[in-house]
């Protein structure tokens, strides 16, 4: 992919609070993803948007939740919101159709149709990596009778 001017205007970030907002374009992909308010409950008074702002300022950046701008929701919020989206699996499904959306747009298939297998990986796999790492992370015991002072 060459940086075209197409290209450059979609990646703009400028004229957006912070480079990790979601854009008009990215939150018409994004918004129905996200399932709506529960049923039965009160409605929900938290802009949802601000919210995946806020994660998403808080992966860009490595700042700490405690961390956030002012101007987005409460770190506790922010924190419910990520752990019940991770739980639901929303998260995963968002990850999971950007994935197939920015594949299809470059041409490619929406699933991959190879891999590659490293050589460390396959040789784990050949000794059977299971066995091999709990053997490399439990202590080994030393028989009290090899002892000089036992």
């Amino acid at each position: 992919m060459t940086w075209t001017a197409e290209y450059r205007r979609a990646a703009d970030r400028r004229g957006l609070r912070y480079p990790s907002d979601l854009t008009q374009g990215e939150w018409a992909v994004v918004a129905p993803l996200i399932r709506g308010a529960r049923r039965g409950g009160r409605p929900r008074s938290v802009n949802v948007r601000e919210v995946l702002s806020a994660i998403f300022s808080v992966l860009s950046t490595g700042c700490q939740w405690q961390a956030l701008p002012k101007d987005l929701p409460p770190k506790s919020t922010v924190w419910g919101y990520f752990s019940r989206w991770e739980w639901e699996g929303t998260l995963e499904r968002l990850h999971h159709a950007l994935h197939v959306a920015v594949r299809e747009q470059s041409g490619r298939a929406a699933s991959p149709t190879a891999a590659i297998i490293d050589s460390q990986t396959s040789k784990g796999t050949q000794k059977g990596a299971g066995h091999s790492t709990h053997r490399a992370t439990t202590r080994a015991r030393k028989p009290s009778a090899a002892s000089a002072t036992y």
